[in-house]
């Protein structure tokens, strides 16, 4: 990010303009909507900033900027429609101490201003670091069309109730307060003007205040395997309304940005052979947070139901009394398998497939392994990167081809994915070679599709 979005305040403050034709016009025409104090200094105005002089909305000065004449500006806008010119006249501002936009020139610039959606006093403001400006039209276009001519209304009446909101708890209690009245009361009565919505917001504090103190309620949340993009949409609006979220290690950190800022984030992750969450500590983070009435979200990696210990934290819910819901997620075994364009079941290879663990609490963990060492079979082997030596010797010893195909996936989903094609005999050397550092899936019995034309089962190649 270059250019760090601020709402300045300008009430009362001086704003100066150079430039006396349609680009200081366009520019003059956004800077009117402020309270700013303006003085435009141009030799040969347009009439229209003449028209604006007379009605006492900005003092225009009939000649070019001088050296001097900037005292007490917070911005100065170069809008003369000449490069020369427009240095010139930047370099005074600066000399001045004044932050100077060059129109139409965003690398001399020391600020810019954004597309606006104007609400007032809601503003929105859109930016694509000059990247876009077509694109930053459209957005704008978009949001003119969906939020109503009557918003800045409820926004102003809502903001002379403040105080009395003041009398419901701080926090989700008030936000709910707040989220009825714009999207739902507010609404309803937003043509009649704002005594209607004054009134409204007076029925709606009191049917609030009235109401019982909100229970705290736990979501167990899928993250999904990485990607953003892949989590559900009921994962992000348990994590619009989160007063809580308690994570583990492996979510992602652009997931966590989805959470509200205001929302209080917990890491009760464990890393192999570094930090340890004990389960009793994390089921009793969960029970006391939603027993302060929070909304806790528990954050896990991919699918909360596959080896995420949920059985252990919804039994600690159900004990203290306190409600939950789980809400699914894409398990990495999906993602992985999708990214090597493969299916976790084939008609006339294997009708069912194992969701596996490499290791347990006991250590590495045994399985049917005679079963899993017959031909087609498939299995997705979650932490399983340290007991591959394992797994290889128990399929051998059940018989298994040491042919058979191996892939390990890498950080599936995510941009620094990688995807190692081997085989039985040789995963625990393949591993060892491509020196893993993220969590990894390992699946029995597929190869990547894409393997055939590109891959041996020494290469790697990341799979975007």
């Amino acid at each position: 990010m270059k250019h760090f979005p601020v709402f300045l305040s300008v009430s009362g403050q001086h704003i100066a303009l150079s430039g006396g034709g349609e680009a200081a016009v366009a520019k003059l025409r956004l800077l009117l909507k402020t309270e700013a104090s303006l003085t435009v200094f141009a030799a040969n105005a347009v009439p229209e900033i003449h028209s604006w002089a007379a009605q006492g909305k900005l003092t225009l000065i009939n000649r070019p900027l001088q050296s001097g004449d900037l005292t007490n500006e917070v911005l100065f806008y170069a809008a003369d429609e000449d490069d020369a010119e427009d240095a010139r006249t930047s370099a005074i501002a600066r000399d001045a101490g004044v932050l100077a936009n060059i129109v139409d020139n965003l690398q001399d610039s020391q600020f810019i201003t954004p597309a606006i959606v104007d609400r007032d006093p809601v503003t929105v403001a859109i930016g694509t670091e000059g990247a876009a400006p077509v694109l930053a039209r459209a957005i704008k276009a978009d949001l003119e069309e969906r939020l109503s001519p009557n918003l800045g209304m409820l926004a102003r009446v809502g903001k002379s109730f403040r105080k009395a909101a003041e009398a419901l708890p701080w926090g989700r209690a008030r936000r709910t307060f707040w989220a009825d009245y714009y999207f739902k009361s507010g609404p309803r009565v937003e043509t009649k003007g704002e005594v209607a919505a004054e009134q409204a917001l007076d029925e709606l504090l009191f049917s609030h205040l009235a109401a019982e103190t909100s229970q705290g309620h736990v979501a167990f949340v899928g993250a999904g395997p990485g990607d953003p993009e892949l989590l559900t949409l009921k994962a992000r609006k348990a994590l619009d309304t989160a007063d809580v979220v308690i994570y583990d290690r492996l979510v992602a950190p652009e997931i966590l940005e989805l959470a509200r800022r205001e929302a209080q984030l917990i890491d009760a992750g464990k890393t192999p052979f570094g930090q340890q969450t004990p389960q009793e500590v994390i089921n009793e983070l969960i029970v006391t947070h939603a027993q302060k009435g929070h909304q806790v979200v528990r954050l896990k990696s991919g699918d909360p139901t596959v080896f995420g210990r949920l059985d252990e934290e919804l039994d600690a819910c159900a004990a203290a009394g306190v409600a939950s819901h789980v809400v699914p997620g894409i398990t990495a075994a999906s993602a992985a398998v999708a990214s090597i364009g493969q299916s976790l079941t084939k008609r006339g290879r294997n009708s069912g497939v194992r969701f596996l663990t490499g290791h347990d609490v006991a250590g590495f963990a045994d399985h049917d392994w005679r079963d899993l060492a017959k031909p087609g079979q498939v299995a997705a082997i979650y932490m399983g990167k340290k007991a591959a030596r394992f797994i290889q010797g128990r399929l051998i010893m059940h018989d298994a081809d040491p042919a058979t195909p191996v892939t390990v996936v890498e950080n599936a989903s995510r941009a620094n994915q990688r995807v190692i094609a081997s085989t039985i005999a040789t995963l625990p050397t393949d591993l060892a070679d491509a020196d893993l550092a993220g969590p990894a899936l390992t699946f029995v019995g597929l190869t990547p599709r894409a393997a055939t034309a590109t891959l041996t089962k020494f290469q790697q190649q990341e799979l975007a």
